[in-house]
């Protein structure tokens, strides 16, 4: 009798695969943000006697933490930050709370902790916590559907965050997870109507914030000035307004076609324009890159969002579909917003261009919001 040996195969372990597309394009626009913040800092540091290379150095740093921080994320099975997304939340409201007691502030704005040479700005992590709490609760309520009673819980759940950004103030920042939570809503299923009436309430809220007086004088001039930029009120802050907006397009329009080289546009170099190394970073690109360099550092931006709205389309469930559609809306919407706003065709807010403008915090978050991305893309055949 003869016996057959059989081998028993063990089943080979899937890995993850992460998408290159959107490594490769946040590393390359990354390294682009550095070159531009270098340029944007070197003239007035070398006017005040100071090392030129300073913001280069810090957001070179700023950017290697910022990879390490998206390798570790990725890695990191998102579905385990499910049971906690409530945790991290309330950590954040936290934090902002925190802020008020023993936070740093300039120009009358509370906004970060200061950690040694570092400022952490926990305002921008409150757009991803809002991204984790929101899905979490939604991905609980799949079957039976999002209800008056969800819809009402999930704006206090949003709204906390939301006034505590706001009364910082950080118009912008607020602006931004207003519209996310909606888009949040819009793909968890909550019906037209009820959406509908959620946006005519936001539109009204708006309107009457502006009537009322509860924004400040500054924030209401940087609203208006983008649909009167030739306003001749003598109000100082319109004024500014104005002329950070000219500043800007000046900038821009005399990069041409091929911009004047790096380290050779007049605007960046003799700092024409304000705060041009964060929220004005897109003023250096369109002058020393021009038109084509421009829409080069938009297009590879606009990858880094088609990944990650892929990586949604392709997610296994409800929470990472819903993470990276948050996600999705969060990056996008500040790319529009920060260089619509160097153009003149979107109000001036303090929002930064990702992974372009310099900041530490800035910088942390969106190569977060990548991790994230990453985590939900590789596990959608890995059980």
């Amino acid at each position: 009798m003869t016996t057959i040996a059989r081998t028993v195969v063990a089943p080979r372990r899937q890995v993850p695969a992460f998408d290159f597309i959107l490594v490769a394009a946040t590393v390359m626009v990354s390294f682009v943000g550095v070159i531009m913040v270098y340029t944007a800092t070197r003239g007035s540091l070398v006017a005040q006697g100071e090392d030129p290379k300073t913001f280069l150095k810090k957001q070179a740093l700023f950017v290697f933490l910022g990879i390490i921080t998206m390798v570790v994320v990725a890695v990191f099975d998102y579905r385990r930050l499910e049971p906690v997304a409530m945790v991290l939340y309330g950590l954040i409201v936290v934090a902002l709370l925190g802020v008020y007691v023993v936070g740093s502030s300039a120009q009358g704005a509370a906004r970060w902790f200061s950690v040694g040479p570092l400022q952490l700005q926990p305002s921008e992590f409150a757009v991803l916590a809002e991204i984790l709490a929101v899905a979490s609760y939604c991905d609980q309520r799949t079957e039976e559907g999002l209800a008056w009673r969800d819809v009402f819980r999930l704006l206090v759940l949003a709204g906390i965050p939301i006034v505590l950004v706001m009364g910082q103030p950080d118009l912008g920042t607020a602006m931004i997870m207003v519209i996310v939570l909606l888009v949040l809503l819009a793909v968890a299923g909550l019906p037209i109507r009820i959406l509908v009436m959620l946006l005519v309430a936001t539109v009204g809220v708006a309107l009457l914030a502006v009537v009322t007086g509860l924004l400040h004088h500054y924030q209401v001039a940087r609203l208006t000035t983008f649909l009167n930029p030739n306003n001749p009120s003598n109000n100082p802050y319109v004024q500014s307004a104005i002329y950070n907006l000219k500043e800007a397009k000046a900038a821009i329009g005399s990069g041409g076609w091929f911009g004047a080289g790096i380290g050779h546009g007049a605007q960046t170099n003799l700092g024409y324009v304000p705060e041009q190394q964060t929220d004005f970073i897109f003023t250096a690109v369109g002058e020393q890159l021009g038109f084509i360099g421009a829409t080069a550092v938009l297009s590879l931006l606009g990858a880094i969002a088609w990944r990650i709205l892929h990586s949604a389309s392709a997610s296994r469930d409800v929470f990472g579909r819903l993470i990276c559609t948050g996600l999705f809306a969060f990056v996008s919407f500040s790319v529009f917003q920060n260089a619509g706003m160097t153009m003149g065709i979107m109000p001036i807010t303090g929002i930064p261009l990702p992974f372009v403008s310099y900041g530490g915090t800035a910088v942390l978050c969106f190569f977060t919001a990548v991790g994230l991305a990453l985590s939900v893309g590789a596990r959608r055949r890995v059980r």
